[in-house]
């Protein structure tokens, strides 16, 4: 039986944390900026007017014992969506800033065993080019497939990027935006017995055109105003990038089971604050099959008194 394989690309060093002081590295090879005059950079931090261009240098390093052969490209970046992550588009996508601007010198490098090769590139800002951040990388993607066992494999290519954060000079604007704000309630079937909780659920968006690094405040007030909660959310993407938009979930143990509040949720980053709520009425299961079918009970008791009614009147009344 031919086997069947699915190819992945693994954009390792995009999705992990990736310290400051260090390159991005898979234990394989790592790809980071030429040492500049100063010191050593973790990324490359670049500005530029349209129409203008600057030129850098790239260095892909080999920490094998046997030569590799890599793809060198630019990509842009984004916010993956199911945590916010920084990422790069892959080769096979269409890019539309820094993967279009920036050129390496040679599109194929081998590097020798623990060696290392150093690649010039030049990126061009069209004359036409929005203001603002447009982050990127390089990346140095090992194009063999990594094959697995079994008639249905998962294959793997591995590339490493050193992120690239290109500031195009003009106007820029800090503005942040929280949307779509719901409140799903997990409630037990009979008041008291099992936990209660809820999810709040929400958009993060970056209207603007600089990365922010933002911090998003929850509170939710009940009946009369009361404080339920009140705290700084953690699970939030470290950098919101421009245009990005980013679907989070807050996990809230302890919800009250019966209670009629609001939900409201604050983003803020540098010169930039907005908030968006939502209401919410939790309630028990059982106690919401009770009322329903006391509902529906004391609907069927008067429809038929008002049927009977009307069929008294209609005997009582007399005949032509």
């Amino acid at each position: 039986m031919r086997k069947l394989y699915v190819v992945v690309l693994s954009l390792l060093s995009m999705v992990l944390t990736v310290p400051a002081s260090s390159a991005a590295d898979n234990g394989s090879w790592s790809v980071y900026p030429a040492a500049s005059a100063i010191a050593a950079r973790p990324y490359f931090y670049l500005s530029a007017d349209p129409g203008q261009s600057v030129s850098d240098k790239v260095v892909v390093t080999n920490k094998t014992g046997e030569a590799l052969k890599f793809r060198l490209y630019a990509a842009d970046a984004y916010n993956t969506a199911r945590d916010g992550g920084f990422a790069v588009r892959s080769l096979e996508e269409k890019q539309r800033g820094v993967g279009v601007w920036a050129k390496p010198s040679k599109t194929r490098v081998t590097v020798p065993a623990h060696g290392k090769v150093t690649v010039p590139f030049t990126l061009t800002v069209p004359v036409g080019a929005e203001p603002g951040d447009h982050p990127g990388a390089l990346v140095a993607l090992d194009e063999r497939v990594d094959k697995g066992d079994g008639s249905v494999a998962l294959g793997v290519r591995r590339a490493v990027a050193a992120r690239i954060y290109l500031r195009v000079g003009g106007p820029v604007v800090p503005a942040i935006a929280v949307e779509d704000v719901r409140v799903s309630h997990h409630q037990p079937l009979v008041p008291g017995l099992g936990e209660s909780g809820a999810t709040v659920s929400y958009t993060l968006h970056n209207t603007g055109n600089v990365t922010l690094n933002p911090k998003v405040e929850l509170r939710a007030t009940g009946l009369f105003g009361r404080t339920l909660l009140a705290r700084e959310l953690a699970r939030i993407p470290s950098e919101l990038l421009p245009g990005q938009r980013v679907r989070l979930r807050e996990p809230w143990k302890g919800s009250p089971q019966l209670d009629w509040g609001q939900v409201k949720l604050t983003a803020s980053a540098k010169d930039t604050r907005e908030s968006a709520s939502a209401g919410f009425f939790a309630l028990p299961w059982l106690v919401a099959v009770v009322l329903f079918g006391a509902v529906v009970v004391g609907g069927g008791v008067w429809v038929r008194g008002r049927v009977l009614r009307r069929g008294g009147w209609s005997r009582s009344s007399p005949r032509p």
